[in-house]
């Protein structure tokens, strides 16, 4: 990410201003990620589909598992209501959470190499970054 253009762009306060409407009015129900759409609008690239490994979370259905797509895998998000720390604590795991295991803080020490965690729990997103190959 370039810091020096996203702070040039101003891309925080425009990203909250459409947040802050959100909040006064409901305009978007997709979570986090229409504020950024509305602001990079068609100032963003397609990256290929197999880069982001989505939906890991059940896509808000209870019990349900998804499989890894075919192919090398860099970015593996769990959206949907399906965690994997809490279908890990619950021992009602699928068989994808268990790459999530080396990079839960709470019940490893050990750090995984060159790896990047981003969450946002508020939105129900959780994101591993990883260099696998299904």
């Amino acid at each position: 990410m370039d810091l020096v253009r996203w702070r040039e762009g101003d891309y925080r306060r425009r990203i909250e201003g459409w947040m802050e409407i959100q909040r006064e009015r409901r305009i978007y129900e997709l979570g986090w990620l229409p504020p950024f759409l509305l602001v990079f609008g068609s100032d963003i690239e397609p990256i290929d589909r197999r880069w982001n490994q989505h939906g890991l979370g059940g896509d808000n259905v209870v019990n349900s598992c998804r499989a890894l797509h075919p192919g090398p895998v860099s970015l593996l998000q769990w959206s949907g209501k399906g965690k994997p720390w809490t279908r890990l604590d619950l021992k009602m795991p699928c068989p994808v959470d268990s790459l999530w295991m080396p990079y839960d803080l709470h019940s490893s020490k050990d750090s995984p190499r060159g790896t990047a965690i981003v969450m946002n729990i508020d939105s129900w997103v959780c994101y591993v970054r990883l260099e696998i190959d299904c």
